[in-house]
């Protein structure tokens, strides 16, 4: 097996036994701690955490310790969050949400960093497009990575209140530490070309100074808010209210086996079909979603519309996840750490926006703001795709124009 490959399996085995524990505790949060609105508000922590984490944390500790890691010491911290859940209370759950998100904005950062590098190697190697590779190798992430969905769900579901054991964390951890090989970015700067502590803490911001950037900061920030309404809207105002607590866990089932294969299919449909088909597949998904859920109203008897409703959301949020972490990748391959704390700083700040007016605003307020969000952000993608369709045709016109002289200073000799 390549030797890429085999890294890119171990990382995703491994978040995939993390998230078996955590999945399930996210997804359930808003319902099963719902006493003084103690889920709802445990998540907005952990997000908020998150959101600081990822302003300064990713850049530094991903170039002091390096990917690998980043990533099994930040495991620790998802670790304690589930521990914080045997004994769910504002003592327990707050603490250890700051933990999780101070841990989270790393974890993220220092795996798409580490997919990223594996997926350039891999194409100079094999002569091949980095951003196909990148894109399939995510592909493959984000298939073994959602089914923990499943496997998470399923158990909560079939003992309603259990959750997986911190055993499966702790694995991820070892897991990481011992199988995972250490890799070395080709961009960055050799040690005697260090930059400063106070560079690296500032790294995510310096690099917003990129248009591109700017423009795509509402591809994240709207993920979060289509995941947020998910989990703490589409699980509590439908399914629980009309179906019961207990159908929670399979609707999400369904959902995380829907992203997972479908996150394989664009993984390898994108090389054929480019990124822009496969965004405008997840934008118009997502849209027909958020307009039928405006005009229906939901009864126990119409069981198989909840399922649907929780497959298509998951066809369209695969697109979010495969391609976004895809597009920063390569649009970004010299400042891979800054770009993906941007990536987590401004999906965080979705997620923080979305559980913070949830207690407030009714679903139908949430779903025009989702609606309003899921246009502007892909004007602004598309806006980013053209000057990028731009920067490529100048040098192949310049390149075009050097033959045509090269061959009309030939026939003028001869």
């Amino acid at each position: 097996m390549d030797r890429s490959l085999k890294n890119v399996l171990v990382v995703s085995f491994g978040f995939l036994l993390l998230f078996t524990a955590y999945g399930g505790l996210q997804n359930l949060q808003s319902s099963l701690n719902s006493e003084a609105g103690l889920g709802v508000t445990s998540l907005s922590t952990l997000y908020g955490a998150i959101l600081l984490s990822s302003m300064f944390l990713p850049p530094l500790l991903i170039k002091k310790f390096g990917c690998k890691w980043t990533i099994a010491g930040s495991m620790c911290c998802y670790v304690a969050f589930s521990l914080g859940n045997f004994h769910a209370s504002w003592y327990t759950l707050i603490p250890t949400s700051i933990l999780l998100g101070l841990g989270g904005a790393p974890l993220w950062s220092a795996q798409c960093t580490y997919i990223t590098i594996l997926g350039n190697r891999h194409a100079e190697e094999a002569g091949e497009a980095s951003k196909d590779v990148v894109s399939q190798y995510f592909g493959i992430f984000f298939l073994i990575f959602q089914s923990s969905g499943v496997w998470g769900n399923l158990i909560s579901s079939l003992v309603f209140g259990q959750t997986p054991t911190q055993g499966c964390g702790l694995l991820a951890v070892l897991l990481v530490a011992v199988v995972l090989e250490p890799i070395q970015d080709p961009q960055q700067k050799s040690e005697g070309e260090k930059l400063h502590l106070w560079s690296n803490l500032l790294a995510t911001f310096k690099l917003l100074r990129d248009p591109r950037l700017r423009l795509l900061i509402l591809l994240p920030m709207y993920s979060g808010f289509e995941q947020g309404f998910l989990a703490g809207d589409y699980t509590k105002s439908y399914v629980t209210c009309a179906l019961g607590i207990h159908f929670v866990g399979y609707v999400m089932i369904c959902f995380s086996a829907t992203n997972a294969l479908c996150s394989l299919l664009y993984g390898k449909l994108s090389q054929y079909t480019g990124r822009v088909a496969i965004y405008v597949l997840g934008a118009l998904t997502h849209l027909c979603c958020i307009i039928a859920l405006l005009l229906w109203k939901p009864y126990p008897d119409q069981l198989a519309v909840f399922f649907i409703f929780s497959a298509l959301w998951g066809l369209s949020d695969a697109v979010w996840q495969t391609q976004n972490n895809a597009l920063y990748g390569t649009l970004f391959e010299k400042n891979k750490e800054a770009a993906f704390a941007n990536y987590r700083l401004w999906e965080a700040l979705g997620f923080v926006i979305a559980f913070g007016y949830s207690t407030y605003l009714c679903v139908y307020t949430k779903l025009y703001i989702l609606l309003g969000i899921l246009i502007v952000t892909m004007v602004a993608y598309g806006t980013v795709e053209r000057l990028e369709a731009k920067t490529q045709i100048k040098p192949l016109a310049k390149e075009q124009t050097n033959q045509a002289q090269e061959e009309e200073e030939m026939q003028t000799k001869m």
